[in-house]
């Protein structure tokens, strides 16, 4: 009986052990968790709206069916809803400047144009939510973003550009990368608008910031020299500080099997145009930042890609900024050959909404809410931009992620 009962314990066992056997055979291995850094200044941060995006559905750019297909979920809206909503939008602002303006007297009329007002709101809500709804929420891909003063952590979707119905490049680019690797991604996006590579993103290894006479007499020459560098130092600690609870960040992170830094997107320029010394040193501080950047994450090869400042909108006129030109002879440092890119904005410009722009927007208000919702220098506030850039960046982050893989 005691044989018996030992031979059958032995068979439960081996059963048991083969089935956990098994089970770990076939269950897949968990994938590093791939952590891109996107960082710069205004157009980092983001000013297209959301309502500028259904624009996409009527666009005619070569490969926009592709974009399209990253932002919307199938059969969801149509551009005809975009164009309500702002209808909608336009006409309650209208009754409420009125009111501010006393145009409209009389009790019973401002009771009756601010019950107006009310149902318009309701309208508007509704079909902005339905709007909002129509956009594709990332299963994989998540990000941690700083956009000046809107901070905001979740699965990638419209709304972590400046305020949370506005974009910049992070949602074309992480919607992007989603489809060609095949690991959880998270972005951490740090970003502040009017921010200089020469001065506040200033690079340890660029050496001490040189002051100009104006701000070596101006009393305040010590607090200059004591900031400078100053959205570099935060740019990282934002960074280390996600790095340090990645669970937090990315449900699917696993601890056992780590993390990679696989890649940091740049998009910036702006303000080093206006000083010959800043626009001078913007080749030397941009290899210096890399260089800087992929010793504090202990990455000497990390792919980093430079969007190229594209505000001069024409071909011509980019060749000749010196910050743009700067930015693609960085790229091209012999030292960078094989992993450092450069991707032009210029081919992305919405020049449909700064067309409309220079007419007069805001005679043509409605139509350019459609498809702008900024000024040139944030590239028109067009969802269109950017999208399409950032797939152009994540194209360009794929393709040297390929070549510096074994």
């Amino acid at each position: 009986m005691l044989k018996k009962t030992v031979s059958t314990w032995f068979s439960v066992a081996l059963i048991l052990s083969l089935c956990v056997t098994f089970s770990q055979a076939t269950e897949p291995a968990a994938k590093k968790l791939q952590v891109f850094i996107l960082a710069g200044q205004s157009n980092m941060v983001g000013h297209a709206s959301y309502i500028t995006l259904p624009a996409l559905l009527t666009a005619k750019e070569a490969g926009i069916e592709r974009v399209r297909d990253l932002v919307f979920k199938k059969g969801s809206i149509a551009v005809g809803d975009a164009r309500t909503q702002v209808g909608v939008r336009l006409q309650r602002d209208q009754i409420n400047k009125d009111l501010r303006e006393k145009k409209i007297t009389g009790d019973d009329k401002i009771a009756a144009a601010k019950g107006e007002v009310a149902k318009l709101q309701v309208n508007f809500d509704a079909r902005t939510k339905k709007i909002m709804d129509s956009f594709r929420v990332s299963k994989r891909v998540y990000i941690t973003s700083i956009a000046d003063g809107h901070r905001r952590s979740g699965p990638l979707t419209v709304g972590f550009g400046s305020s949370k119905d506005r974009i910049g490049p992070e949602l074309g680019f992480g919607l992007s990368l989603e489809k060609k690797l095949d690991a959880p991604i998270l972005i951490i996006k740090t970003s502040w608008g009017g921010k200089s590579i020469n001065y506040n993103f200033r690079p340890p290894s660029a050496g001490p910031y040189e002051l100009n006479e104006k701000e070596k007499t101006g009393g305040k020459a010590e607090q200059i020299s004591k900031n400078a560098g100053l959205n570099y130092r935060m740019m990282n600690e934002a960074v280390h500080a996600v790095l340090k609870d990645l669970g937090k960040h990315h449900p699917e992170y696993d601890a056992k099997a780590g993390h990679e830094m696989a890649g940091f997107v740049w998009f910036q320029g702006f303000n080093d145009q206006f000083s010959d010394a800043f626009r001078d040193n913007y080749k030397g501080n941009m290899i210096h930042f890399i260089k800087d950047v992929r010793k504090e994450y202990k990455t000497p090869k990390m792919p980093f890609v430079i969007g190229v400042m594209g505000t001069s909108i024409y071909k011509e006129k980019v060749a000749e900024n010196k910050v743009s030109v700067a930015q693609r002879e960085a790229a091209k440092a012999p030292e960078f050959k094989g992993n450092v890119a450069s991707v032009d904005s210029y081919l992305y410009y919405a020049v449909d909404a700064y067309d409309l722009f220079k007419k007069g927007w805001v005679k043509h208000l409605h139509e350019f809410s459609l498809i702008g919702s900024d000024r040139p220098y944030h590239y028109m506030g067009s969802g269109k931009f950017f999208v399409r850039f950032g797939d152009a960046l994540a194209d360009e982050m794929s393709g040297l992620l390929k070549k510096i893989t074994p």
